[in-house]
């Protein structure tokens, strides 16, 4: 069976990786960038599985299986190809201001029951534990937190490339810098079949064809007159240098509160001395184009990242950068379904802020569908 896969970042190629272990399979993606490139190279990695409010249905499922997943999933795509892949196994610290406390500090204690139930550790701590646990944060404008032992955060961008390395490494091809132009469907009973997938390196025949391009989906689903209408949604964020770990050296989760992100950099691999935060959400103007970045949202994101660590006021910012996420216009994130009005053609799109989170699951369940 000749499978083609349109786009390669961590999405396309988790995609790429677990149908590589699919005997039988002959896989080509392509992309007209290299991989990890548009939103999976902004992203922060901060997987938020187990502290996410779903419980229950798809929605729980695909974190579930996710987080799980990536587990097996680092130490062999490291073994395969060579790289190590920055992966916090430290968990998940949620801030928790006054007024969430206000809103009702039941809602975690619920949730962390839920959680032991179905396995998983949640554990709700007071001022006093958040003091011992990180020093570093100020407690002025914090009164507790929940802590996520089983989360976990990773750098997007060598995930994906150790990802096409060892779908490589399986027999997977990758054309990067080339541009998929057009497909040449065959009409057959009430459903079209996708027989050739045309690019600007020739054509290529396929038995199933794979659209998991973010933004790109939007131009590619429109060609085949079943438009799925995808935004630009923009992020930026902040890389800050401390040169030391903030609080003690060997508890560094990703901290998170009120929507922003404190999450050291090279987790597992180098000590902490560097951390990002971020990140904004910039949604676009009325007609779906993105906006130039928001230089006011960025600077309340770090003043409050500073406000919950005080120590990031003396860091040196070493450079900030922007991405744009995919988000559905009308309808839930992400979009995993076979393509309307085609046999042959399945759509792994849309997954807006949780496409890192959720690839290991989108890329199983692409496995199932096509299997």
């Amino acid at each position: 069976m000749y499978i083609a896969i349109i786009g390669c970042g961590v999405v396309g190629a988790a995609i790429a990786y677990e149908l590589s272990q699919v005997p039988g399979l002959k896989i080509t993606v392509f992309d007209q960038k290299p991989p990890a490139q548009a939103s999976t190279g902004a992203a922060l990695g901060v997987l938020m599985g187990i502290i996410s409010h779903k419980t229950k249905g798809k929605a729980w499922r695909m974190r579930e299986q996710s987080i799980a997943t990536y587990s097996e999933w680092v130490p062999k795509l490291e073994a395969v190809s060579g790289r190590k892949i920055p992966f916090n196994r430290q968990g998940i610290l949620m801030l928790l201001t006054p007024e969430e406390i206000s809103k009702g500090e039941s809602q975690w204690e619920n949730l962390a029951a839920i959680r032991a139930k179905q396995g998983w550790q949640l554990e709700v701590w007071d001022t006093a534990k958040l003091k011992q646990a990180c020093p570093q944060l100020n407690t002025e404008q914090i009164t507790g937190a929940v802590y996520s032992p089983c989360d976990r955060q990773l750098d997007p961008t060598t995930l994906t490339l150790a990802l096409v390395d060892a779908a490589m490494s399986n027999g997977v091809s990758f054309k990067f810098g080339v541009e998929v132009n057009g497909f040449s469907p065959l009409s057959m009973n009430s459903e079209e079949v996708c027989q050739y997938v045309e690019t600007s390196a020739g054509k290529i025949s396929v038995d199933k064809v794979i659209i998991s391009a973010g933004l790109g989906s939007t131009g590619l689903t429109a060609q085949l007159n079943q438009k799925i209408d995808i935004r630009p949604v923009l992020g930026q964020a902040i890389h800050f240098h401390v040169g030391h770990a903030l609080g003690n050296p060997d508890f560094q989760p990703a901290i998170t509160g009120d929507d922003v992100h404190i999450v050291p950099c090279g987790a597992g691999i180098v000590p902490a001395t560097d951390y990002w935060v971020g990140a904004t959400v910039e949604f676009p103007n009325t007609e779906g184009y993105s906006l130039p970045p928001d230089v006011e949202l960025l600077e309340s994101v770090k003043q409050q990242a500073i406000s919950f660590c005080p120590e990031l006021k003396n860091a040196t910012i070493t450079r900030t950068w922007s991405g744009l996420r995919p988000r559905p216009e009308g309808r839930p994130a992400p979009i995993i379904e076979k393509l309307p009005g085609y046999s042959n053609i399945l759509v792994a799109t849309g997954h807006y802020r949780n496409g890192v989170l959720l690839a290991p699951a989108t890329a199983v369940t692409i496995r199932e569908m096509i299997i």
